[in-house]
């Protein structure tokens, strides 16, 4: 029988793979945040892989940033966090809640 792996490739099994929480009311999650918008970081849910790495670049609760770029495949996301641009996968993008505030100009 062979291995079942989850979604996002990581070698885990589908039961060890992260359940990602549904949005209530008007929050998005970074993964679906389109391209050109903006938004507030409202919280960062525990499954998120690399946690203090986001932190360190200042991806916290409370930051505002700017989705940049959709990668052609799906796979990678490209953000502004203050004065830098950081790429993260679409996997752990769900795991972060934020809250839209506008559209770039």
């Amino acid at each position: 029988m062979s291995e079942v792996k989850c979604a996002c490739g990581c070698g885990r099994g589908a039961a060890t793979a992260p359940q990602y929480r549904v949005p209530a009311g008007d929050e998005i999650t970074l993964a679906d945040l389109p391209v050109g918008s903006e938004g507030t970081v409202v919280k960062i849910d525990s499954g998120l892989r690399g946690r203090k790495k986001f932190a360190d670049v200042g991806l916290v609760a409370g930051s505002e940033l700017r989705m940049e770029a959709h990668a052609p495949f799906g796979g990678l996301l490209r953000v502004r966090v203050m004065e830098s641009s950081m790429a993260l996968h679409r996997d752990d993008a769900a795991n972060i809640v934020m809250k839209r505030s506008g559209e770039s100009k």
